[in-house]
């Protein structure tokens, strides 16, 4: 799974200080703190600002989105599996993948992967040289360390002369490989700069606290300058031999170093971005492990802390740790941070997901916000969370949920994975039905305006954790209600009107057994209140009935 979680800190039957209520907990409200001021819920999705629109569907594990730069208008998909799909100029998946890599990207286990394709970028000149890269975890080599896992490998490979809707498989050249001692933490990011640079994200190399084998011992990968784990990178690949180091990187003098960093002391930073506008400044979300997520602005030369600090608190020691790197450098705190439960133990989010600082036009609300997501809020079944950010004139950044119109709780109820953004600002959700890189739950959603009052008369309601979700909905007349089943296990659901003990059940509707995923609408032309069950499970979510309230 993408945003790097740690098996010990969340599947608890190896972590005694794991709570079985963090586990299995589906979706609670967000109460956390971060740098400036704490979040704020987005509540009931009737007072949203945004709704999300089905872009592309039927893919595994999708985990990133990128326009071309080609004024073609095509968006193109990674799959973690190991395929870069194309959504074309009229909206349609080209059936054909624009790249197959799933040959030589490492078998993942369909439970629960980190590794995988993970990253693309395009050339800035790619109109005209047809070459981009990709990032992608690949078998280690017969002469890598016995007990390490796999190879980090960023590739330049170029478009089919004969096809634009085609690379070509034999065009490879690896630039980079970076040894991985664990499965986990890969970080995957690849993003061209407005220097004109390839930026690089690469996590820690796995495990946990930075510690484990292959990990430096007492300073950890991330504060080890010279090894590329658990850093920003930014390389030169209009030169060198595979690639150049800019003259202006930050280390380049720094005998110790690696030359090709930019920035050190991340975890796991999965996704970064830089604003399209304003200054551009590089965003970076990296992944925490038991208690914070963080948001850095990234700066050149710049130390975040892991691993001696998480977030803005201290790791190592859990007191009292270092204000300071090894070389006298301040470590510098995020913009944003929350917790990953309140203080009354109600989840907030497991994993970060970087976004982008909004510049579309179609939501002007959201005009010069971060947005960004949130994993979910448990595993066994997506409970993902979309949030904006914003900084007050004195410079301190809040954030608050987005809640979703027409969206059962407001919530997404999809596994959040990445994040794109088009050529003209607008962004993108992308998201699975399921924990690990299997079957064709992948869909990805663009974020747009929510429907006026007379267009968003439909109430949603979720069939997931044996629950109604919400138990009791609000809707005009001539409204509608659409039930869908939302269980990640193969659990079926009916909703059923009226009460079976008083023998008018299913005397408006019966939508019979709903399969996962499957869903069943109804329209209300009259006004009252409509209570209804589902017959298999009369006890959903502790009560025997929910119901619908219809309004004049």
């Amino acid at each position: 799974m993408l945003p790097s979680f740690q098996i010990r800190n969340h599947l608890c039957f190896w972590e005694k200080r794991c709570s079985w209520t963090y586990l299995f907990v589906l979706a609670l409200p967000l109460a956390a703190g971060c740098p400036g001021g704490g979040p704020s819920t987005g509540g009931d999705s009737s007072n949203s600002l945004i709704a999300i629109e089905l872009i592309a569907e039927g893919l595994t594990s999708p985990v990133a989105l990128i326009p071309a730069g080609d004024a073609t208008g095509r968006l193109f998909i990674v799959d973690q599996v190991g395929l870069v799909r194309i959504l074309n100029e009229n909206g349609e998946l080209i059936p054909e993948p624009f790249l197959d890599l799933s040959e030589r990207v490492v078998v993942l286990s369909p439970a629960f992967d980190e590794r995988g394709l993970l990253g693309l970028a395009f050339h800035p000149n790619f109109t005209v040289n047809g070459r981009f890269f990709v990032f992608y975890t690949a078998t280690k080599d017969f002469d890598d360390p016995a007990e390490f896992n796999s190879e980090s490998r960023v590739s330049e490979f170029r478009v089919s002369d004969s096809d634009p809707n085609l690379a070509d498989p034999n065009s490879e050249r690896v630039l980079l490989d970076i040894n991985k001692p664990q499965f986990n933490h890969n970080g995957g990011q690849l993003t061209f700069g407005p220097d004109g640079y390839l930026y690089i994200g690469v996590g820690d190399g796995g495990g946990a606290n930075d510690a484990d084998v292959g990990h430096t011992p007492e300073l950890g990968n991330g504060q080890d300058k010279s090894i590329l784990l658990g850093k920003i990178l930014r390389i030169d690949v209009d030169s060198g031999d595979a690639y150049g180091i800019p003259p202006d990187n930050p280390l380049v003098n720094d005998a110790e170093a690696r030359p090709e960093i930019w920035a050190l002391g991340m975890r796991n930073p999965w996704r970064f971005s830089f604003d399209a506008a304003g200054d551009h400044r590089l965003f970076v979300a990296d992944v925490g492990q038991d208690l914070y997520e963080e948001i850095n602005i990234v700066e050149r030369g710049g130390n975040y802390g892991w691993n001696i600090r998480e977030g803005a608190h201290c790791f190592n020691p859990p007191d009292n740790c270092s204000t300071l790197d090894r070389d006298g450098n301040a470590l510098l705190s995020p913009i944003i941070e929350y917790s990953h439960a309140d203080a009354n133990g109600a989840v907030i989010g497991t994993a970060v997901i970087g976004g982008f600082v909004y510049r579309g036009t179609a939501i002007s609300e959201l005009a010069g916000r971060y947005v960004f997501g949130d994993f979910s809020t448990g595993f066994l079944a997506g409970e993902g969370t979309l949030f904006m950010a914003r900084a007050d004139p004195d410079g301190i950044w809040t954030i608050e949920e987005l809640s979703l119109s027409g969206r059962p709780g407001g919530r997404i109820g999809r596994f959040i994975l990445g994040m794109g953004q088009d050529a003209d600002g607008e962004i993108y959700v992308l998201t699975s039905a399921v924990l690990g890189p299997t079957g064709s739950t992948g869909v990805v959603y663009k974020i747009i305006p929510a429907a006026s009052d007379s267009e968003s008369n439909v109430g949603e309601v979720a069939m997931r954790g044996l629950a109604f979700v919400p138990k009791e909905i609000t809707i005009k007349v001539g409204g509608r209600v659409r039930w869908t089943n939302l269980e990640a296990l193969p659990i079926n659901h009916t909703t059923t009107s009226g009460d079976p003990a008083d023998g008018n059940a299913g005397d408006l509707w019966d939508s019979g057994n709903l399969r996962p995923r499957e869903l069943f609408e109804w329209q209300f032309d009259e006004a009252g209140e409509f209570e209804y069950y589902c017959i298999p499970h009369r006890n959903m979510q502790a009560m025997r009935h929910a119901k619908v309230i219809v309004q004049r």
